[in-house]
């Protein structure tokens, strides 16, 4: 080893050695007897990791998904934590992290799960997947950053979805076929034949049926093994709270202002993603808010408030290219699977503007408003009204 490679592992050993002593640990006996107290154990290794077995009923948040995924998960922020990692360096770094962000009573499990399973204390071990779901998601499992681990996760997520249109189609379809195990989706309309050069949920034969029952049909079709709920009514302030309440990330297909704004103060209140998109003519926007990342814009910040009618034509009024809602939903769809995969860059707090006929996509960093009555800092999301 060169002399360089012991300095940075001096200097690495010194650095855990201060997080050991500035964070608390905990033997993996009392990490059990605290978990049987009400504490949370949290397992931050990698999805191939806990291929083999974890501690049984443990939260599992990778490491790379921890600060921006805490919150969803732990709204109070005063519960007993436990860390663990392989072997308790990472986790000792990752609960410095969380009690910087103001997480009083985060503790590391001493030795990791390698000493949990030394002790003989109780390991669970993954479920696998059967041989007609190796097959159906055979293309995953090929892709390091998805994989077995991935894939289980998937068909263990829940995304609710707004709307069985044109964008709600794309990214229903594309969500069902890679496996996300429970999808919601919220309509009222039927299908009318006006809709079927975009919605391609839809077939002409069910013409005068609920969206909800057409798009049922379609997405058990295309995968019989996943739960699809279908819920034919109109989100308003009265359910959308019960409605979305324990999904994981929710997809905005709606096509109105006064929707928007209600699943953006919902999400808000719940610390739920929010996968915005929009399309009309031949542009498109795409754009990830997430309330429980902190600091970060959310829908309202974008547009405080509605335009005018004249400056916002809907797409019976101005047209809209066929595949528009294609290309903005399957968009959608994507960075729907790259939050519940904890993978790659998500569009939090980014708008991409996609303009078909120059051929161009372009991002836009969003900036939080410090007034906004929704995610600012003297905000109450629970009084703000749809819009």
């Amino acid at each position: 080893m060169s002399d360089a490679s012991n300095e940075n592992a001096d200097r690495l050993g010194r650095y855990l050695d201060r997080l050991r002593e500035r964070v608390p640990k905990v033997s993996p006996d009392a990490a059990r007897d605290m978990v049987g107290e009400g504490a949370l154990l949290i397992d931050i290794r990698e999805s191939w990791e806990t291929v083999e077995g974890t501690v049984p009923d443990a939260l599992l948040i990778e490491r790379g998904m921890l600060e921006l995924d805490i919150g969803r998960h732990v709204p109070e922020a005063d519960r007993n934590l436990i860390l663990m990692c392989a072997g308790g360096d990472r986790s000792a770094i990752s609960a410095a992290a969380l009690s910087d962000m103001g997480y009083p009573n985060v503790f590391n499990l001493e030795g990791g799960y390698n000493a949990w399973r030394a002790r003989g204390l109780p390991v669970a071990r993954a479920a696998t997947l059967d041989d007609t779901a190796r097959q159906r998601y055979l293309r995953h499992l090929a892709i390091t950053e998805v994989g077995e681990a991935g894939q289980r996760k998937l068909l263990d997520s829940r995304v609710f979805i707004t709307g069985a249109g044109g964008l709600g189609s794309p990214a229903a379809l594309y969500l069902a076929a890679a496996g996300v195990g429970h999808i919601t989706l919220v309509d009222d309309d039927v299908v009318e034949r006006s809709n079927l050069q975009r919605q391609i949920l839809h077939s002409d034969h069910l013409v005068g049926h609920a969206k909800t029952e057409s798009a049922a049909q379609r997405l058990h079709a295309l995968n019989p093994d996943i739960e699809i709920h279908t819920i034919d009514a109109r989100l308003n302030e009265d359910n959308v709270d019960e409605l979305l309440a324990g999904h994981d990330v929710v997809l905005d297909g709606s096509d109105n202002f006064p929707t928007r704004y209600l699943l953006n103060d919902a999400c808000i209140r719940l610390g739920l993603p929010l996968v915005y998109g929009a399309v009309l003519r031949f542009v498109g926007q795409v754009a990830v808010f997430h309330p429980s990342v902190g600091n970060e814009a959310c829908y309202r910040c974008l547009f405080p408030e509605p335009p005018l009618a004249e400056d916002a034509p809907n797409c019976a009024e101005a047209g809209v290219l066929g595949v528009m809602p294609g290309v903005i939903g399957t968009l959608q769809a994507t960075e729907t699977l790259k939050l519940l995969l904890g993978i790659g860059q998500p569009l939090i707090s980014r708008l991409v503007h996609f303009d078909a006929l120059a051929g161009t996509f372009r991002t836009t960093r969003l900036v939080p408003d410090p007034a906004c009555p929704a995610c600012g800092p003297y905000s109450k999301a629970e009084s703000t009204t749809a819009g």
